[in-house]
């Protein structure tokens, strides 16, 4: 898996604490503040096999890889949003409050000139993202494909012993 690889930026951090995973539940946290997401803990069942340990694995690392890419990017989002409010009211010779001390912004169509340029230049960043996240899910549904046919075979061999062995 290319986990490491695909993380080209450290994560700006992450600070929640996660519990252990439970043998039974699946625990999802509250927001993270800089990646908008809910941090998971997939539950790991005392009887995991290791092609259901494989999955979980993969399912953990591609929840901490979209929360490092979202932190990232929502972060980056932020100072160059802010950046560019202050540049531009500073060609205006406007400072970043008002007399009054509130916020100025600008309207939405001097915004929009911000959104296109920032979608522009993480254009070829965020084809990136979408590739590896659909080459993980794929990786991730053909895995819980392999659990169920395991799980499949497995009641189907002992549901077998059952009915073959012999009633006295």
């Amino acid at each position: 898996m290319k986990g490491a690889q695909s993380r080209a930026v450290a994560p700006p951090h992450q600070v929640e604490k996660r519990p252990a995973p439970s043998p039974t539940h699946d625990w999802i946290g509250p927001p993270n503040p800089l990646s908008n997401m809910r941090p998971i803990v997939y539950r790991a069942p005392e009887t995991e096999t290791e092609l259901e340990k494989r999955l979980r694995a993969l399912r953990q690392d591609t929840e901490d890889w979209n929360h490092d890419f979202w932190a990232n990017q929502n972060v980056t989002f932020s100072k160059e949003k802010e950046l560019f409010i202050v540049s531009q009211l500073n060609a205006k010779g406007l400072s970043r409050r008002d007399t009054e001390g509130r916020r100025r912004s600008l309207d939405s169509e001097e915004m929009a000139v911000f959104y296109k340029s920032f979608l522009d230049k993480n254009r070829i960043r965020h084809a990136n993202y979408n590739k590896e996240w659909y080459r993980r899910n794929f990786t991730i549904t053909l895995l819980m494909a392999r659990v169920v046919l395991q799980n499949f075979w497995k009641n189907l061999s002992q549901n077998g012993k059952k009915s073959s062995s012999p009633t006295t």
